[in-house]
């Protein structure tokens, strides 16, 4: 982290030092139970966290996105459901509205997302359209001075919890000039017609809350049109540019704990009289986890850097998204080779990191479309 201030250094290691001595303990037993720990949500909350991106006006810490990414890293070493509730809180939750959102919007329900007293949901993802935002098929009709919404969302993280307030969704509003109409409404927990449906039974992050959501004429105000009517789809995209920064630190937090984890086993197992370390094949399986990591960290950072100077930075997040995704997956894989059958135990954080970190490649869009925005960048798509 050699281009890191002394405050990002210092801020760094403080978050480290709160993922290590608060998190990691608890992640485990969150996992084997597919529970979210509110209380370290909470703890976050206290932090700032939540709130490092946005200005203090509206309760936050007046930071840049270079921090949350820092934060993000620091969490993702130890328990990636944590941090995916962090970077969803963030990116997914509260954004479109500092982004989006009217001053009255921001001043209403920023404060309470910023302290992390409450979460937000964004409902983009459907049976049908998830890369291929463009399928939407849920509605919102006016009907006098009220949405009325039909459909149903998927895979829709921290939109079930007890503190959850609201998601955001993205709905076909209309058409114009022969494409859909895609506009972004904002739904509160416990409208009539909003049903958040049982949480999935994933293969990893397991303590993250993640739902299907249905909507049946479900009814909402007219003024909780977030942004732009017809705009919500080049919102999205904005939205997705930022959290793939994000993403990618979370990944990169996860390369590093399975590198760790890998080179400390490798030191103390011994294999025919000698440590697993002093073997070739194993210290080249090591120094590749190393250089996964130190090119996902420079990515990010990259992209992060670009974004709070105001440049545009679209395929740099794409780039860190796709190595640092990448780099996850293989770490896992080759640390759960180098644990042998230990690696197969999940008492061990390499098999939780194993399960988790596939999604990495999925999530807020897929390897194939940071593949599709890169081939676009060189004029070739």
């Amino acid at each position: 982290m050699r281009d890191l201030t002394p405050d990002e250094r210092e801020f760094a290691g403080l978050v480290r030092d709160f993922a290590e001595q608060v998190v990691a303990p608890q992640a485990y037993e969150a996992d084997r139970t597919h529970t979210l720990n509110l209380d370290v949500v909470a703890q976050m909350g206290e932090m700032g966290l939540f709130g490092l991106p946005f200005p203090e006006e509206y309760g936050g810490q007046g930071g840049d996105y270079m921090a949350l990414g820092l934060a993000i890293e620091a969490l993702g070493r130890v328990d990636q459901s944590i941090a995916i509730t962090l970077e969803a809180g963030v990116s997914l939750g509260a954004m479109p509205i500092f982004l989006f959102g009217t001053e009255e919007q921001k001043r209403r329900y920023l404060p309470d997302l910023l302290s992390g007293t409450a979460l937000a949901g964004f409902g983009l993802t459907e049976p049908e359209a998830g890369s291929d935002a463009g399928a939407t098929r849920t509605t919102a009709r006016l009907d006098g001075d009220e949405w009325v919404i039909n459909g149903s969302k998927q895979f829709i993280t921290n939109s079930g919890t007890d503190i959850t307030r609201f998601v955001t969704v993205t709905a076909v509003t209309g058409e114009r000039d022969g494409k859909k109409e895609i506009s972004t409404i904002l739904v509160p927990n416990g409208t009539p017609g909003f049903t958040v449906e049982p949480a999935y039974d994933k293969v990893g992050w397991h303590a993250s809350d993640t739902h299907p959501l249905t909507f049946t004429d479900a009814r909402v105000p007219a003024e909780n049109l977030i942004g732009e009517r017809g705009r919500g789809f080049s919102n999205f995209l904005k939205i997705l540019d930022e959290g793939r920064i994000a993403i990618a630190a979370l990944a990169t937090g996860a390369a590093e704990a399975c590198l760790e984890a890998a080179v400390d086993y490798a030191k103390k197992r011994n294999v025919f009289g000698t440590p697993l370390s002093t073997r070739q094949n194993a210290q080249f399986t090591l120094a590749r986890m190393e250089s996964r990591v130190h090119m996902s960290r420079l990515a990010w950072h990259h992209a992060a850097r670009l974004r709070d100077a105001g440049e545009e930075f679209a395929v740099e997040a794409a780039h860190a998204k796709l190595v640092s995704s990448e780099a996850a997956m293989d770490n896992a894989r080759d640390a759960t080779q180098i644990f042998g059958g230990n690696g197969f135990m999940n008492e061990y954080p390499v098999a939780r990191h194993y399960r988790d970190s596939k999604i990495l490649e999925i999530g807020e869009g897929t390897t194939e479309v940071q593949l599709l925005v890169i081939a676009r960048a060189l004029g070739v798509a």
